[in-house]
């Protein structure tokens, strides 16, 4: 979708949601529910860097789904998990996958659900998060994770339920802390309103029996053993720096946290020192 395109979505959802919400609080929270776990991009059409010529391509089928992956270098000595955000696709991590390699390592990356070469329309962190428990008992086990922005957050949940000790790794770069944060900034950009956040809130929490903000890595990292390098950028907009700060203050000695200033949301894993630190750490 284009920027003309994505406008004009937008404004008509904002249009809709206003007219609605004056007959029906609960549908528009559905609707808009509907649209928070609806990627606007999908990078279905976009040329992969030539080292996926190099892979080998792996699918499976996920609640009806299929999932895309690329293994490269099967039985290296160290299998290493990579997780894109929401609106991305595994392509963009091209210059991770050939360092990972030259160091030997078995390389696994896949195209959440509704994103890339995979199918389906909609993504929440549930399904996100079965994807990598998936992955994790059929093509590992694996002890090395690396996920940006809600492939981070994924990766918290999906680790609290896989065995683990202090030899494992996870990179977390910019990782979606709070989803409430996430929430708040969907609502605001929506122009929706405080009744019909309450009906969302109870959506969720009649999906899944939790409460939004039990999907969040704040939560998630006070149960995980693994040694954890957080890289975090302090002008991040989408993942807020203050949300990733509250963590820091906690003082777990297994997370090891890099903070920098400048390179934003998307800029910080493309970076080329950021690279070497992670890319070192795992």
């Amino acid at each position: 979708m284009n920027k003309l395109g994505e406008r004009i979505a937008f404004s008509y959802y904002r249009t809709k949601f206003r007219i609605l919400s004056t007959v029906s609080k609960k549908k528009t929270a559905e609707i808009a529910l509907e649209l928070f776990h609806t990627p606007q991009f999908r990078y279905k059409r976009i040329i992969l860097p030539k080292i996926f010529d190099e892979a080998e391509r792996l699918s499976f089928n996920l609640n009806g789904e299929t999932v895309q992956g690329y293994r490269w270098n099967k039985d290296g000595y160290k299998r290493v998990l990579i997780t894109h955000g929401f609106n991305s696709t595994i392509s963009k991590y091209g210059d991770y996958i050939r360092q990972f390699i030259d160091k030997g390592y078995e390389v696994l990356a896949f195209d959440a659900p509704a994103h890339g070469r995979s199918t389906g329309k909609q993504i929440n962190a549930v399904i996100y998060k079965e994807m990598i428990l998936f992955i994790n008992e059929h093509y590992g086990p694996i002890q090395s994770f690396m996920g940006h922005s809600f492939g981070g957050l994924a990766l918290s949940l999906a680790l609290e339920e896989i065995p683990h000790n202090e030899n494992f790794r996870l990179v977390l770069i910019a990782p979606a802390t709070e989803s409430k944060t996430a929430i708040d900034f969907f609502f605001s950009f929506m122009k929706l309103n405080a009744d019909v956040r309450k009906e969302f809130d109870q959506k969720i929490f009649s999906i899944t029996n939790k409460q939004p903000e039990w999907y969040s890595v704040s939560r998630a990292v006070k149960n995980l053993k693994t040694k954890i390098l957080w890289c975090h950028d302090e002008s991040d907009r989408l993942t807020p720096w203050q949300d990733a700060k509250k963590v820091k203050e906690q003082n777990y000695p297994n997370i090891n946290f890099v903070i920098t200033n400048g390179l934003g949301h998307r800029g910080i894993y493309r970076d080329e020192t950021i690279t070497k630190r992670i890319v070192d750490f795992l």
